[in-house]
């Protein structure tokens, strides 16, 4: 059966042993049929148990929900200069860890931590996996064995029922909580320090925010008590001049005040790969390095090199701002949304499609009070119904995710390229030509 001319196309593309695999199954499904010995019959239900093996779990995907960190889709878009040093690294080797100045190994920090202690103020800076990694490593470096003081209302818990009492637990710190859920005062703080404490914890309720009566300590205050400050920001926001940033905690503000390190992430807000990022105090980072939990946090060559590539554009805000798409996605005008919108609409040339507004979140835990309002084309699904069309959008050979709202779907071209909405729309208004059960 492997020799035969209808399967050797399917046997270039997946390999023989696979192709094998499938012609056995098929005999033993097949036992005793006629069509068993069917060539033709064979190589489609091959191709089809293989479809897929042979092609990558891994797919492009038309974001249209207007999130512009959608974690389920990957957050951060990366900059085409960060893109195009990530492919550098993956074609040659790199100067990772090798100094070429004297011949012999080198470290690999230094290919980031000039650029964020320029950008942030701080003395030292290393990176690690990604920011839950970072907070673990903290713990385990400054509290291990020890107490950390943290306040009842940042006892947070982040996608993935990562909470910060359970990471305490497993670093072997002893969770002192102070305050109540929406008030700590700094005398809070000031009872609860004692001879075994090992660090103070702020951690910022990125995907959240406590309203009405409440009450926080200031950064400043916080390290002037004595102990390790450990400044979680979570999301992380580094550019200047972003209005929709302005309720952000600065990094800078955090390292000014003397906290001892300083983490947040990389694929956030940042716009960069996924990284747990830590600056602060020369001392701090070199026993934060020298745990031997960072080794098996650190991160490659590829994510070094589009990290540090990122962090080069934050040298020119106006560039950063232009060319780091989660920067541009929140300040995208109007004018180009509406005609965005327009573009999106006309490519998909259906009956039941308009330009509206509404609504959409920055997603990835990050900034959740800001609105970001915008015209999006919403689809009329017709006898269909919004859902159905949007499962059909998301099985297509170039799947659109969009959100559905009030019976119809919504397409918001926020998170898209002028050229990507053509090609997006193109592809929702086939779908919308299909029967449905096309």
């Amino acid at each position: 059966m492997a020799a035969w001319p209808a399967l050797a196309p399917l046997i270039e593309q997946a390999g023989r042993p696979l192709v094998i695999d499938a012609l056995r199954a098929w005999a033993e499904a097949r036992r005793g049929s006629p069509e068993v010995a069917d060539p033709a019959a064979c190589a489609r239900w091959c191709e089809a148990r293989l479809a897929g093996l042979v092609t990558p779990s891994q797919r492009r995907v038309f974001n249209l929900t207007g999130t512009v960190l959608h974690t389920n889709l990957g957050r951060a878009l990366l900059a085409e200069e960060a893109i195009e040093a990530a492919v550098a690294a993956m074609r040659s080797p790199t100067t990772l860890e090798y100094d070429l100045a004297d011949g012999g190994r080198g470290e690999r920090d230094d290919h980031i931590s000039p650029w964020l202690c320029r950008l942030t103020g701080a003395e030292a800076a290393t990176a690690v996996n990604n920011n839950a990694g970072a907070v673990l490593l903290l713990f385990q470096t400054f509290a291990g064995g020890r107490q950390a003081v943290v306040s009842r209302g940042e006892l947070v818990e982040i996608g993935g029922s990562f909470r910060v009492p359970a990471v305490m637990e497993r670093a072997n710190a002893e969770l002192v909580e102070v305050g109540t859920t929406n008030r700590t005062r700094l005398e809070d703080y000031e009872r609860a320090i004692g001879e075994n404490t090992g660090a103070i914890l702020r951690a910022h309720p990125s995907n959240f925010r406590t309203l009405g009566f409440t009450a926080e300590v200031e950064i400043e205050a916080l390290c002037a008590l004595g102990p390790p400050v450990i400044d979680d920001l979570g999301s992380g926001a580094l550019a200047e001049g972003v209005a929709a940033l302005r309720d952000e905690p600065p990094v800078r503000r955090s390292v000014l005040a003397g906290a001892a390190l300083t983490c947040f992430s990389g694929d956030k807000l940042l716009g960069g790969p996924q990284a747990g990022l830590l600056v602060g105090r020369a001392e701090a980072v070199a026993a934060a390095r020298a745990h031997p939990l960072a080794r098996a946090m650190r991160i490659d060559k590829l994510c070094l090199a589009a990290l540090e590539a990122t962090l080069r554009l934050y040298r020119d805000p106006d560039r950063a701002r232009r060319e780091i798409p989660v920067l541009a996605m929140l300040e995208v005008s109007e004018e180009s949304l509406a005609a965005r919108a327009r573009r999106l609409a006309a490519a998909i040339a259906h009956d039941g499609v308009e330009v509206t507004r509404a609504v959409a979140k920055v997603g990835g835990g990050a900034l959740p009070l800001l609105e970001l309002e915008g015209p999006v084309v919403a689809v009329d699904p017709g006898g269909q119904g919004a859902d159905t069309l949007a499962a059909r959008l998301r099985a297509g050979e170039e799947p659109v995710v969009g959100r559905v709202q009030g019976g119809r779907l919504l397409l918001d071209p926020r998170t898209l390229t002028d050229e990507e909405a053509e090609a997006a729309g193109g592809w929702v208004g086939a779908v919308l030509r299909m029967p449905p059960d096309g």
